[in-house]
C-alpha cells in the first residue's frame, strides 16, 4: 500500500507544517544533532504524537541475528540517548555481546523520523537510581517481579508475582521503598551517526545527517 505526501513539489509543506526543507545548516552545536532533536521531540509532544519519545531499538545477538523493539527514551544529553532495560532481558543478552545499537523515533503522523546509530554503555549506577526512584511504585514491583525475556506459564503466575513482591516490600501503593533490582539499569547510546528525515512530496525526501569522525562531526545532506 502506497501513501501519499504533500503534493505540488518539494517546496511545498507535508504533514511537519514546515515549507522549509531539512537541511544540513540546521545542524548546531556540539553535537550537532542535539539541538535539532530536542526541537522535534517538543513539536512530537506539542502535536500530541502518542509516546512521543518512544524509539525502535535494534541489537544483534551472539548469532548475528537482528531484533528490534520499542522502548522509551529517558533520556538525552550531549553524550547521547538513554533507555532502561533488565541486563538480563534479551536486548541486554545482546548488548553484552555487542554493544553496538541502532534507534529510530518513527513520527509517522509528522512525517518525521531521526535515527541513532551507535556505541552502547551502561550508565552508572547514581544515574540508574535517580530514574528509577522517579519511577511509579505500581513500575516499580513489575520491574522487580518480573524475569524480563524470561518464559512464565501463564497470566496468573505473572500477576501472582507481582502480589508476591508487593506483599514482600509491604504492599502495592505503600511500604518500603522498593530497590533497583540486581540485573536492571540504563544503557546509553552514544551516537556515531545521527539521521533526520522529512516527507516531501513525490518521495522526494529530505535526509541530513551528522557523522562523528576522529576529526570531529561532519554533516551532509543525503538522497532519498
Amino acid at each position: 500500500m502506497r501513501v501519499g505526501y504533500a503534493a505540488g513539489g518539494d517546496s511545498e509543506s507535508g504533514a511537519d507544517g514546515m515549507s522549509a526543507n531539512l537541511d544540513p545548516s540546521w545542524f548546531v552545536g556540539d553535537p550537532p544533532w542535539r539541538s535539532l532533536f530536542e526541537t522535534w521531540l517538543a513539536e512530537a509532544v506539542a502535536a500530541r504524537i502518542p509516546e512521543p519519545n518512544a524509539m525502535v531499538v535494534g541489537t544483534v545477538d551472539e548469532q548475528g541475528h537482528p531484533a528490534t523493539r520499542t522502548v522509551l527514551c529517558k533520556g538525552v544529553s550531549d553524550a547521547g540517548i538513554v533507555f532502561f532495560t533488565g541486563y538480563e532481558s534479551q536486548k541486554g543478552r545482546a548488548l553484552a555481546t555487542n554493544p553496538y545499537a541502532s534507534a529510530t523515533f518513527p513520527w509517522i503522523a509528522l512525517e518525521r523520523q531521526v535515527h541513532f546509530r551507535g556505541r552502547v554503555v551502561k550508565v552508572d549506577a547514581e544515574e540508574t537510581l535517580r530514574y528509577w526512584n522517579s519511577r511509579p511504585r505500581g513500575s516499580q514491583l513489575s520491574a522487580y517481579a518480573s524475569a524480563q525475556s524470561q518464559p512464565i506459564g501463564s497470566r496468573a503466575e505473572l500477576e501472582a508475582a507481582a502480589a508476591a513482591t508487593a506483599e514482600r516490600f509491604g504492599g502495592a501503593d505503600d511500604g518500603e521503598p522498593v530497590p533497583v533490582p540486581p540485573a536492571w539499569g540504563g544503557y546509553r547510546i552514544e551516537p556515531e551517526v545521527v539521521e533526520f528525515w522529512q516527507g516531501r512530496a513525490n518521495r522526494l525526501h529530505n535526509r541530513a545527517r551528522a557523522v562523528r569522525t576522529s576529526e570531529g562531526w561532519r554533516t551532509e545532506r543525503l538522497q532519498p
